[in-house]
């Protein structure tokens, strides 16, 4: 993992947050003396992401994950720790290390309200100090893949939330960055603006070898993307690891949908299995693989009743994240 793209070893990061109690008095109160705690958002996180993949860092809201990409994009300075990104430390080299990463964050913008989005790419493209042709190479390409051509000259306060989040990511990869922070991209957009996005980050990734940050909470994302995921709660790493072995520690979970010709005999246990759901003409059954042969399931079954349909579904990954947070208490 030496040769990672970026290295944190033992970041955190605590805040100074004002307390008072309801009412008016208390408010009147805090006006001369205000009490104040002290929160951990971040402790000793440490991991490393390796050129190329495209990794979900998920958990739960105030967990850390905006903390800690505002650590790597360099918005904030850690108090303790080390963070080692492409050779550059992001608080320390800002000037010349946003010149290398994108970042987009799914409720504010980098563009220009009031003016056409065209106008934003063009202020980029100087602030970037992005060469003509680079330039000009870039913009075609990321109008072609993200389908922007009716929406360069509209004002961005005129696009929907699907419309300006393609701009937005377009708007990130103008100076063509090695490495993509992408918090929230796909929060309250439609099915179909989130499948372009997808497919769009998958093609940046494969294509261009773009390594991608992203933290969501919409987990149908990191299944579609993420190879790996990092999980954080309560400012503490709690999980390193690829789905693959997620599903191999929390996706032996199967349920079982059986329609049969209608039986009004009594409802049938099958050893091992839980019951969910019994009619005169459907059964569904739950149980765990590493317990119970799924074809042991489907011979008792048909022993009792003349099965006319079966349908398998594994457990979502909705379902085992949940259960990953349960496990660690988060």
């Amino acid at each position: 993992m030496e040769n990672g793209i970026i290295r944190l070893s033992g970041i955190g990061k605590s805040f100074k947050v004002a307390e008072r109690t309801a009412g008016l008095r208390q408010a009147a109160k805090a006006l001369f003396v205000r009490k104040h705690r002290i929160v951990e958002a971040l402790k000793d996180i440490s991991f490393t992401v390796n050129e190329g993949e495209i990794v979900g860092y998920i958990g739960p809201n105030g967990a850390g994950k905006s903390t800690t990409i505002k650590v790597m994009s360099g918005i904030l300075v850690p108090d303790g720790g080390a963070c080692s990104i492409m050779g550059y430390t992001p608080w320390k080299d800002r000037a010349d290390y946003v010149r290398h990463i994108g970042v987009v964050f799914g409720q504010r913008s980098q563009l220009w309200w009031d003016v056409p989005v065209i106008d934003s790419f063009e202020l980029l493209r100087d602030i970037y100090k992005i060469p003509g042709k680079t330039y000009k190479d870039n913009l075609d390409m990321l109008t072609e893949m993200l389908a922007l051509s009716d929406l360069l000259g509209v004002p961005v306060r005129q696009l929907s939330l699907g419309q300006r989040m393609r701009c937005e990511i377009a708007a990130s990869l103008l100076h063509s960055p090695k490495l993509l922070f992408l918090d929230e991209p796909t929060i309250g957009l439609d099915a179909v603006s989130k499948l372009a996005v997808r497919n769009f980050i998958r093609r940046i990734n494969q294509e261009r070898g773009v390594t991608v940050i992203l933290t969501t909470h919409d987990m149908s994302d990191i299944e579609a993307l993420a190879d790996r995921i990092l999980m954080i709660g309560k400012g503490t790493l709690l999980y390193d690891g690829s789905l693959q072995e997620l599903r191999g520690r929390f996706g032996t979970g199967r349920t079982v949908t059986a329609d049969f010709n209608e039986h009004h005999g009594s409802p049938v246990d099958i050893e091992g299995t839980t019951r969910l759901h019994w009619s005169p003409e459907r059964a569904v059954y739950s149980f765990d693989t590493e317990r119970v042969v799924l074809a042991d399931v489907i011979a008792q079954l048909s022993r009792s009743v003349e099965l006319l349909d079966i349908s398998v579904d594994a457990k979502g990954i909705d379902e085992m994240i949940v259960q990953l947070y349960e496990e660690h208490q988060v």
